[in-house]
Protein backbone atom coordinates (compact mmCIF):
# COMPACT_ATOMS: atom_id res chain seq x y z
CA UNK A 1 0.00 0.00 0.00
CA UNK A 2 1.82 3.41 -0.78
CA UNK A 3 2.29 5.74 1.75
CA UNK A 4 -0.40 8.34 1.23
CA UNK A 5 -3.19 5.11 0.94
CA UNK A 6 -1.69 4.08 4.33
CA UNK A 7 -1.44 7.38 6.27
CA UNK A 8 -4.84 8.22 4.82
CA UNK A 9 -6.21 5.19 6.63
CA UNK A 10 -4.95 5.79 9.51
CA UNK A 11 -6.15 8.60 9.85
CA UNK A 12 -9.83 7.50 8.60
CA UNK A 13 -9.91 4.69 10.92
CA UNK A 14 -8.92 6.85 13.79
CA UNK A 15 -11.73 9.33 13.59
CA UNK A 16 -13.68 6.63 12.98
CA UNK A 17 -12.99 4.80 16.35
CA UNK A 18 -13.14 9.07 18.17
CA UNK A 19 -16.33 8.87 16.55
CA UNK A 20 -17.54 5.74 17.88
CA UNK A 21 -15.98 6.10 21.60
CA UNK A 22 -17.51 9.57 21.77
CA UNK A 23 -21.13 8.36 20.30
CA UNK A 24 -20.97 5.88 23.54
CA UNK A 25 -19.39 7.84 26.09
CA UNK A 26 -22.73 9.97 25.44
CA UNK A 27 -25.25 7.18 25.02
CA UNK A 28 -28.72 8.16 27.16
CA UNK A 29 -27.31 11.61 28.00
CA UNK A 30 -29.94 14.27 27.12
CA UNK A 31 -30.05 18.18 27.66
CA UNK A 32 -32.94 20.17 28.35
CA UNK A 33 -33.19 23.83 27.83
CA UNK A 34 -35.44 25.95 29.69
CA UNK A 35 -37.26 29.60 28.49
CA UNK A 36 -34.58 32.37 28.65
CA UNK A 37 -34.97 34.37 31.54
CA UNK A 38 -35.18 38.06 31.21
CA UNK A 39 -33.71 40.34 34.02
CA UNK A 40 -32.16 43.38 35.08
CA UNK A 41 -28.60 43.21 36.53
CA UNK A 42 -27.15 44.96 39.28
CA UNK A 43 -24.05 47.10 38.71
CA UNK A 44 -25.44 50.06 36.28
CA UNK A 45 -28.61 49.63 34.20
CA UNK A 46 -28.15 46.47 32.73
CA UNK A 47 -30.19 43.91 30.85
CA UNK A 48 -30.08 40.48 29.83
CA UNK A 49 -31.42 37.00 29.27
CA UNK A 50 -30.17 34.38 31.52
CA UNK A 51 -29.69 30.65 29.76
CA UNK A 52 -30.71 27.69 32.01
CA UNK A 53 -30.64 24.08 31.09
CA UNK A 54 -30.84 20.34 32.46
CA UNK A 55 -27.93 17.17 31.68
CA UNK A 56 -29.16 13.84 32.43
CA UNK A 57 -27.57 10.77 32.07
CA UNK A 58 -28.44 7.27 32.97
CA UNK A 59 -24.58 7.69 33.84
CA UNK A 60 -25.41 9.53 36.73
CA UNK A 61 -28.94 8.79 37.18
CA UNK A 62 -30.82 10.20 39.97
CA UNK A 63 -29.14 13.63 39.58
CA UNK A 64 -29.20 16.20 36.87
CA UNK A 65 -26.39 18.99 36.13
CA UNK A 66 -28.02 22.34 36.23
CA UNK A 67 -26.28 24.91 33.80
CA UNK A 68 -26.95 29.02 33.88
CA UNK A 69 -25.08 31.11 32.01
CA UNK A 70 -26.49 34.91 31.13
CA UNK A 71 -26.33 35.91 27.46
CA UNK A 72 -24.27 39.23 26.34
CA UNK A 73 -25.76 41.62 28.50
CA UNK A 74 -26.55 45.67 27.21
CA UNK A 75 -26.68 48.70 29.43
CA UNK A 76 -23.99 51.43 31.35
CA UNK A 77 -22.32 50.64 33.99
CA UNK A 78 -20.28 51.84 36.38
CA UNK A 79 -15.94 51.89 36.03
CA UNK A 80 -13.66 52.87 33.38
CA UNK A 81 -15.83 51.77 30.31
CA UNK A 82 -19.29 52.25 31.43
CA UNK A 83 -20.65 50.82 27.73
CA UNK A 84 -18.97 47.87 28.44
CA UNK A 85 -20.71 47.20 31.70
CA UNK A 86 -19.99 44.11 34.03
CA UNK A 87 -23.20 43.42 36.01
CA UNK A 88 -24.36 40.92 38.38
CA UNK A 89 -28.04 39.33 39.40
CA UNK A 90 -28.41 36.85 41.84
CA UNK A 91 -30.01 33.80 39.90
CA UNK A 92 -32.13 30.98 41.33
CA UNK A 93 -32.93 27.59 40.03
CA UNK A 94 -35.93 26.18 42.41
CA UNK A 95 -36.76 22.43 41.29
CA UNK A 96 -39.37 20.07 42.40
CA UNK A 97 -39.19 16.14 42.00
CA UNK A 98 -42.95 15.82 41.15
CA UNK A 99 -42.92 12.56 41.43
CA UNK A 100 -41.37 12.06 45.07
CA UNK A 101 -42.18 15.73 46.74
CA UNK A 102 -38.34 16.33 47.39
CA UNK A 103 -37.40 19.98 46.30
CA UNK A 104 -34.39 21.74 46.39
CA UNK A 105 -32.71 25.11 45.04
CA UNK A 106 -29.48 26.62 43.57
CA UNK A 107 -28.81 29.90 43.59
CA UNK A 108 -25.35 31.42 42.20
CA UNK A 109 -24.15 35.26 41.67
CA UNK A 110 -24.61 35.46 37.09
CA UNK A 111 -21.63 37.98 36.86
CA UNK A 112 -22.20 39.05 32.87
CA UNK A 113 -20.40 41.71 30.34
CA UNK A 114 -20.94 42.43 26.82
CA UNK A 115 -20.08 38.54 25.83
CA UNK A 116 -22.11 36.98 28.28
CA UNK A 117 -20.99 35.12 31.30
CA UNK A 118 -19.03 31.74 31.99
CA UNK A 119 -20.46 28.72 32.39
CA UNK A 120 -22.24 27.63 36.13
CA UNK A 121 -22.97 24.63 36.85
CA UNK A 122 -23.88 22.19 39.68
CA UNK A 123 -24.81 18.69 40.19
CA UNK A 124 -28.19 18.34 42.38
CA UNK A 125 -29.47 15.05 43.76
CA UNK A 126 -33.03 15.33 42.64
CA UNK A 127 -33.92 11.68 42.59
CA UNK A 128 -35.21 9.89 40.04
CA UNK A 129 -38.68 11.06 38.21
CA UNK A 130 -40.24 13.99 36.40
CA UNK A 131 -38.70 17.48 37.89
CA UNK A 132 -40.50 20.76 37.44
CA UNK A 133 -37.75 24.11 37.69
CA UNK A 134 -38.41 27.66 37.86
CA UNK A 135 -35.85 30.27 37.13
CA UNK A 136 -36.01 33.60 38.96
CA UNK A 137 -33.61 36.94 39.77
CA UNK A 138 -33.13 38.81 43.00
CA UNK A 139 -34.10 41.80 40.65
CA UNK A 140 -37.30 42.78 37.86
CA UNK A 141 -37.52 39.75 35.71
CA UNK A 142 -39.71 37.45 34.28
CA UNK A 143 -39.11 34.18 35.47
CA UNK A 144 -38.96 30.66 33.54
CA UNK A 145 -40.46 27.15 33.97
CA UNK A 146 -39.72 24.32 32.20
CA UNK A 147 -39.58 20.31 33.15
CA UNK A 148 -37.40 17.26 32.54
CA UNK A 149 -36.97 13.39 33.75
CA UNK A 150 -34.00 11.90 35.60
CA UNK A 151 -33.75 8.37 34.85
CA UNK A 152 -33.39 5.98 37.81
CA UNK A 153 -30.67 3.74 38.64
CA UNK A 154 -30.52 0.59 36.25
CA UNK A 155 -33.35 -1.86 38.03
CA UNK A 156 -35.12 0.27 39.36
Amino acid sequence: MPQTARNAAIVLGSLGAAAAIASSAVAGAQTTEFPQTPSLFHGGVCGGNIRTWADTSPDYAGRAVFNVQARAIQGVGSGSYPLAPLCNVNTTVAWRNLNTGAAGQWRVNVVSGIYGSILYAVYQNTGPGRIDVTVTTDSLSTPSHGTFDVPAPPGH
